[in-house]
């Protein structure tokens, strides 16, 4: 049973696409974008990355261009995206499903004022919310249906909250940063196989992944039961174990091989017209003292699976948790949010995983400390 309309809580702006700078597919893992935050501002040779980055990066027209930043609180949030595009050669298993283009993955990074963490919340593919203008739908047809600008202005409908920032990363990206450190290793919670033609199998444990093995790692959902939810918490530890490869002395106390990777990485990323190498070095600066253990990654709370038009499966909203979550990200209190317990994911699980971090591990430190 679809749930019933209910009222907006925030009046987004609506806007027109533009065409970005140098066209070029977004693509899946689009939340790997937040490594910038530490690549751009790393080390005493900010100035030359700087460059590097705002000559090689794309920009889009999210519509954003004009509109003040941290005009409530002093927060920031950014809406990170990877679209999945239909036939284009990729992987058998990523050609499945819906025609069009639509956004695969969809997270929101919410950077308190006191700078004193950051919170990635993952939204499910398939929840069931009001897309502006053209009525209820899954929140990944926004992207299909009207391109950044639309996928903003849902996202800000549903959570009551101004998007600051838009950025995407396509597959090149992916492949590119993944080999650049030599792959990242997780603690994968439980084994699963994806792929039909040529399976790649995952066995339960410590896996090392890189190239297109780890692409298939965060991309597939159909081999569990809870399906997208199982899919987001990977995720979620892919992007740990990339963080924590990145902010280690190794790699930011050495010149070349920042400059390497942000040169080869920068040409994949897509970003809004505001989110320019300057406002990324800004926020690094900012973000200085944020270690491993103060990334907190979560899901939005959500209610019970449901049938949509014609039989198709979606998730429907827990407006109560919902509420609560509104409340949070207004008054910049996400950290209480996440460890309130409020909430729970369609099939019964917590939305917070924080089993992502290794409290036995010793914390890394940043370059210079």
């Amino acid at each position: 049973m679809l749930r019933s309309d209910s009222p907006s809580r925030y009046t987004p702006r609506h806007r027109a696409e533009g065409s970005g700078r140098r066209s070029k597919r977004p693509a899946l893992f689009a939340a790997l974008a937040l490594v910038l935050i530490a690549l751009v501002g790393a080390g005493g040779y900010v100035g030359n990355l700087l460059t590097t980055f705002s000559a090689k990066a794309n920009t889009v027209d999210a519509g954003l261009a004009g509109r003040q930043v941290n005009d409530v609180d002093g927060s920031r949030n950014i809406l990170l995206l990877g679209s999945d595009s239909r036939g284009d050669g990729q992987d058998v298993a990523s050609v499945k499903g819906e025609d069009g283009k639509r956004s695969d993955t969809m997270m929101l990074v919410h950077i308190p004022k006191d700078r004193s963490g950051i919170y990635v919340m993952s939204l499910v593919r398939d929840l069931w919310v009001d897309v502006p203008g053209h009525g209820e739908r899954k929140i990944n047809a926004a992207y299909n249906i009207g391109g950044y600008p639309l996928v903003v202005d849902t996202v800000e409908d549903l959570l009551g909250t101004q998007i600051d920032n838009v950025a995407s990363i396509d597959f090149g990206g992916f492949s590119a940063l993944t080999e650049a450190l030599g792959g990242v290793t997780v603690d994968n919670p439980r084994a699963f196989c994806t792929g039909h033609t040529h399976p790649t199998c995952f066995e339960a444990g410590t896996t090392h992944l890189e190239g297109n093995e780890a692409l298939r790692f965060v991309r597939e959902r159909k081999a569990f039961a809870e399906g997208d939810f199982q899919r987001v918490q990977n995720q979620q530890l892919f992007i740990k174990a990339v963080l924590k490869d990145f902010l280690n002395p190794a790699t930011l106390s050495n010149p070349v091989k920042v400059h390497s990777i942000v040169d080869k990485f920068s040409e994949y990323i897509t970003v809004d017209q505001t989110l320019d190498g300057a406002t990324i070095a800004g926020l690094a600066v900012e973000l200085k003292d944020v270690r491993t253990r103060d990334v907190h990654f979560f899901t939005i709370p959500t209610g019970p699976p449901g049938e949509g038009p014609g039989g198709a499966e979606i998730i429907l909203q827990d407006e109560e948790a919902l509420a609560a979550l509104r409340t949070a990200l207004r008054t910049d209190t996400l950290d209480e949010f996440v460890t309130s317990g409020i909430g729970t994911n369609a099939y019964g699980g917590a939305i917070s995983n924080e089993v992502v971090a290794d409290p036995a591990a010793p914390e890394t430190p940043q370059a210079g400390e």
